[in-house]
């Protein structure tokens, strides 16, 4: 039956947490934060970490049905929306060789997470899945994607969350450096594929690419939504991987993330350019404001004392994902660039 106070406190932690979201979208807007490559998904988990930490005794506690809400259901309706960020032209007016090296990388490094976090370092499959996607697909938009096809814990995640957080921002800045140094053999074009095939956050490419010029720059944008579209493919093969892990006395059932055929309608719709752009613009605005949302709650969710439990692995296996990105990303580029030319 309807419960109209239950909806009542449902609406009151939303509205407690909108607050904050827009706190967070105003401090992204300063031009320091905007040089850093900072989103406001992440100064928004940050702030809600804070807050879990402090004064979340104070909140009432029939308001925290509306962070869990947020963190779970506005967070579908957020990845959802994340579809109107492309459109299958952009995707097709990449080339092949920017398609194969995005596609290579994200499969490469979420098997390389899996094999080295689990086997090497010992992790919790779930925290290496979350940490494998945020370095391979789009930072902690894959990783909110994942979180409810894995189960993984509030913890877990802000635990991935912050592994993009440090090394996606070391790439932005490392990126450049080695551009200006011409360390690397790349033209113009190889360097938009190879920015935004290996480069955590949607921010920091467009960070690290700024600082070489326009070109480049809109190339890597493309390349890294390119990227983004593969979560839809990456969804279904973990979800499908994971079900035997889980101990149960029966079958577990496949987890489908249906949000996940949204969001790919929201592309196809997106493509066809039936609306105006201006009201595209808003819509991305608003789901920025929704995934902002949706990151601040999950930081509400999560105390320090159960980030502890996670330990430096996250960040070990995190650290070697970096040096495979960069490193291999460049090899990978390179021979596909060559092989489509």
């Amino acid at each position: 039956m309807f419960n109209l106070q239950h909806s009542i406190n449902i609406l009151k932690g939303v509205l407690f947490v909108t607050v904050f979201a827009t706190v967070a979208m105003q401090i992204s807007a300063w031009s320091s934060v905007k040089q850093m490559g900072f989103s406001p998904l992440i100064i928004g988990i940050c702030m809600g970490i804070v807050y879990a930490n402090t004064l979340h005794s104070k909140l009432p506690k029939p308001w925290l049905s509306g962070i869990h809400f947020t963190s779970r259901k506005v967070l579908r309706l957020a990845v959802i929306l994340y579809g109107f960020y492309i459109t299958i032209p952009e995707i097709m007016s990449i080339g092949w060789a920017a398609l194969a090296t995005a596609a290579t990388m994200m499969i490469s490094t979420l098997l390389l997470a899996y094999l080295v976090g689990v086997y090497v370092l010992g992790m919790d499959k779930e925290t290496v899945v979350l940490t494998g996607a945020g370095s391979s697909i789009c930072g902690a938009a894959a990783i909110l994607a994942f979180e409810p096809v894995v189960k993984g814990k509030d913890y877990q995640t802000t635990a991935a969350v912050a592994t993009v957080v440090l090394f996606g921002t070391l790439a932005m800045f490392a990126y450049p450096i080695v551009y200006h140094l011409h360390w690397l053999d790349l033209r113009y074009e190889g360097w938009g594929i190879y920015i935004g095939a290996t480069i955590h956050e949607v921010a920091q490419v467009v960070g690290a690419a700024s600082d070489i010029n326009q070109q480049v720059s809109n190339d890597a944008v493309i390349v890294k939504m390119t990227r983004v579209i593969l979560i839809v493919p990456a969804l279904f093969i973990v979800g499908w991987l994971m079900r035997p892990s889980r101990k149960s006395s029966q079958q577990t059932p496949l987890v489908i993330p249906w949000f996940a055929f949204g969001f790919l309608g929201v592309i196809a719709f997106n493509s066809l350019q039936w609306i105006p752009h201006h009201w595209v613009l808003s819509i991305q605005q608003s789901d920025q404001f929704l995934l902002t949302m949706a990151m601040t709650a999950l930081g509400m969710e999560t105390s320090l004392d159960k980030l502890k439990g996670v330990g430096g692995k996250p960040f070990v296996l995190a650290f070697f994902l970096f040096l495979w990105l960069m490193v291999a990303g460049y090899f990978v580029s390179k021979i596909f660039i060559s092989g489509f030319s």
